[in-house]
């Protein structure tokens, strides 16, 4: 959701009443998008997007993971299908409440998907390929 209004100026009141239904409409579970890698090493890339997944599940909130679902039936390799994958999942990502980061690097994917956070002002997280907490990262991509 994004921070600003029709006019495009910040209304940091009407974002935390709507963010506060958007929660309450979220139930015990809000929503996190799990960015991380998929291209490359796909088999080892789909690996760790499961198990950052389950450690989304494990912090008591609903993993929302497209590159694990569209990538089925969407062929990664073709840039048409690619770019409609990458619509999509941004259409999951405007419905959480945080994007949360996995790995030690930015892929242009990421990117992507990082830059649409950061547009409509979805909190980012980051964490290493362990799961544990990074804010170094943070500093190399707000560069």
């Amino acid at each position: 959701m994004d921070r600003r209004n029709a006019e495009h100026y910040s209304d940091p009141t009407a974002h935390a009443a709507l963010t506060a239904v958007m929660r309450a409409e979220q139930g015990n579970y809000p929503a996190v998008y799990v960015c991380s890698a998929f291209s490359g090493d796909t088999e080892r890339n789909t690996d760790r997007a499961i198990r950052y997944a389950r450690f989304v599940l494990s912090q008591g909130k609903c993993p929302i993971a497209p590159h694990l679902y569209f990538t089925r039936f969407l062929d990664d390799g073709d840039p048409a299908q690619r770019e409609l994958g990458l619509s999509f999942a941004l259409e999951w990502m405007s419905r959480c409440a945080e994007c949360w980061v996995f790995g030690d690097k930015i892929t242009a994917g990421m990117r992507h998907d990082l830059e649409d956070a950061r547009r409509r002002d979805i909190p980012l997280r980051f964490f290493d390929t362990t799961c544990k907490p990074q804010v170094t990262v943070l500093g190399r991509f707000l560069r």
